[in-house]
């Protein structure tokens, strides 16, 4: 299957400090390329994957201090993502309702968005109900409360690598250490 992942341009993909979002974008990404899939992933430039990488931005916005106006990045993504959608089976975006506009313009595409973000904003009430009709995934049946009525179509849980914690059996030391890749 040919995939788009579309990450936010936030942080890299996997973050190198903050980055839940991305940091599952890239847990998603380096499966599916494990799987035999042929995944591009749109982050920026600075991010690592097995993954053909469509860099965006040559860095992560959040800590450059080049960067004034991170939605011109953002809307260069969305342009180069739909320009090249038919080159894909599919596109998943992460980046929240930003390609609403583009997906109901393009119903030929099959886009689905992941959103990760709270959605108990009182601002996003009528952005959600213009936007009704639009295919969305949860991260949690409580993360839907306050938008029931848009098109959910599944809830799938954030994954994390069976390798990724170690168990220590031994009373006491409770805490479980993760093995974040070096960025």
């Amino acid at each position: 299957m040919k995939i788009a992942q579309v990450a936010p341009l936030y942080e890299s993909v996997p973050p190198r400090y903050y980055g839940g979002t991305e940091r599952v974008v890239s847990w998603l990404t380096e499966e599916l390329v494990k799987r035999g899939h042929d995944v591009t992933l749109f982050a920026s430039g600075d991010s690592v994957t097995k993954a053909k990488l469509l860099p965006i931005c040559s860095h992560s916005l959040r800590l450059n201090r080049q960067c004034i106006d991170n939605y011109a990045h953002h809307i260069l993504l969305l342009e180069r993502v739909f320009r090249l959608g038919h080159d894909f089976d599919i596109i998943h975006s992460h980046i929240d309702y930003l390609p609403f506009p583009l997906i109901r313009r393009h119903p030929e595409l099959t886009v689905l968005t992941t959103l990760h973000g709270r959605l108990d904003i009182p601002d996003l009430q009528a952005l959600y109900k213009e936007f009704s009709d639009i295919p969305v995934v949860s991260i949690s049946y409580s993360q839907r409360e306050p938008l029931p009525w848009i098109n959910w179509i599944r809830t799938v849980y954030h994954g994390l690598p069976r390798d990724l914690f170690q168990c220590h059996e031994r009373p006491g030391g409770h805490m479980i250490t993760p093995s974040l890749p070096a960025g």
